[in-house]
């Protein structure tokens, strides 16, 4: 790991003190102070790479040391974590909205957390953004929508599209992954084992030699969690090195998200060079697409990275497209029509749909979208 900078700001000595021992061990560099305005004055001479800060300080609140952060230009993009005794949920509300990252309880399992959240932040380095392979996540509101069999079926398409390409697919569903059972995969090597091997050995060889082509589904799969108690075992703070890998070996990495919106999944929502939002025809779904939504935005997800998917995964009843896009207030960028008992079909034979059914009208869909999702994509990456 190279050597990185974390400031900490805290009236407590001995918890400031506590902390840095802990975070000394694992090779960071510290800086620590006991007030908001000396924490203003080392982030903005000393530029750290991130802040732990107590909101209670008692000279300025944490909240306004964030937001003056966030105005700066030389700390904007800084990540932020809360770290306090204080549990209102007001509190945590105000810190959140003024900008941290995370907000964590200084409690007896208070390390262990604080550093995954400092891992996991700091390994989202700019090169790992706009380097390597392009970042697709797909995610929905709900269950039940679609977006692991789009998410799959699509993946097979943009190996259609561009056969020269190297597409990974990831399963990062929580607790359990889905796209394993869709394409039939029953391998050992998932996104549990993975980021539970040392950080030394998750390299782009490691996923170039062990990451198998998924029969005629034609990419290769990282699968998900095999069962809820696997998933308790996920080693979050290296699920960025996974992802740094993996662009580094392949043009096209797709990260299934399903509808765990988390600490986990919204960085790589925020980094991903396109979010298909994947719509259910569903009326009642439409204030938690909704909130989704938003709650991306509010977060620093770009709005135009966001690809809008209406699926009508449950029949034809349901919203239409110029519906959806009223309600929701947004563009919909493509509708996929209802695959009836032919998607069924071919799932249970842990077949694509295009090549399954390469006539039907949906096929012709998939490319389309695969081909849209990918030029904007590159689009978005290039600033052209």
């Amino acid at each position: 790991m190279s050597e990185k900078k974390i400031l900490i700001v805290d009236a407590d000595v001995a918890s400031r003190n506590f902390i840095s021992r802990n975070l000394q061990a694992q090779k960071y560099e510290i800086i620590q102070t006991g007030s908001g305005k000396e924490g203003l004055i080392h982030a903005w001479r000393d530029r750290p790479d991130l802040m732990v800060i107590d909101p209670t300080v008692p000279d300025i609140t944490g909240e306004e040391v964030a937001r003056k952060l966030k105005q700066d230009a030389r700390t904007t993009n800084m990540p932020l974590i809360a770290l306090s005794s204080d549990l209102g949920v007001a509190r945590i509300k105000s810190c959140l909205d003024a900008g941290f990252s995370e907000y964590i309880a200084k409690s007896g399992q208070a390390m262990a957390t604080l550093t995954d959240a400092i891992n996991r932040l700091l390994g989202i380095s700019s090169a790992l953004v706009k380097e390597g392979g392009l970042l697709m996540a797909f995610i929905s509101a709900k269950g039940g929508v679609g977006t692991s069999s789009l998410c799959a079926n699509l993946g097979l398409t943009v190996c259609q599209n561009q056969p020269e390409a190297r597409v990974a697919v990831v399963d990062l569903v929580l607790p359990i992954g889905s796209i394993g059972s869709i394409i039939g995969y029953e391998g050992p090597l998932n996104i549990v084992t993975a980021s539970d091997m040392p950080e030394e050995k998750i390299t782009p060889d490691y996923f170039r030699d062990q990451l198998k082509e998924a029969g005629i589904w034609r990419f290769h799969l990282l699968s998900g969690s095999p069962d809820p108690e696997s998933s308790n075992h996920l080693k979050v703070g290296r699920i960025w090195n996974v992802i740094a890998a993996l662009k580094a070996s392949y043009d096209y990495v797709l990260i299934d998200i399903g509808r765990a919106l988390s600490k986990i999944s919204l960085p790589i929502l925020q980094h991903a060079d396109l979010v298909a939002l994947i719509i259910s025809t569903d009326v009642s779904a439409l204030p938690l697409t909704k909130t989704v939504l938003d709650y991306m935005k509010t977060k620093g997800v770009e709005p135009a990275t966001i690809f809008p998917i209406l699926n009508r995964a449950s029949g034809l009843e349901g919203l239409s497209k110029p519906d959806a896009e009223k309600a929701l207030d947004i563009q919909i960028k493509a509708a996929m029509p209802y695959l009836g008992s032919s998607f069924a079909f071919a799932s249970s034979h842990h077949q694509p749909f295009s090549l399954k059914f390469p006539n039907d009208t949906a096929s012709f869909v998939f490319l389309e979208t695969a081909k849209e999702m990918a030029a904007l994509a590159q689009k978005l990456r290039t600033g052209q």
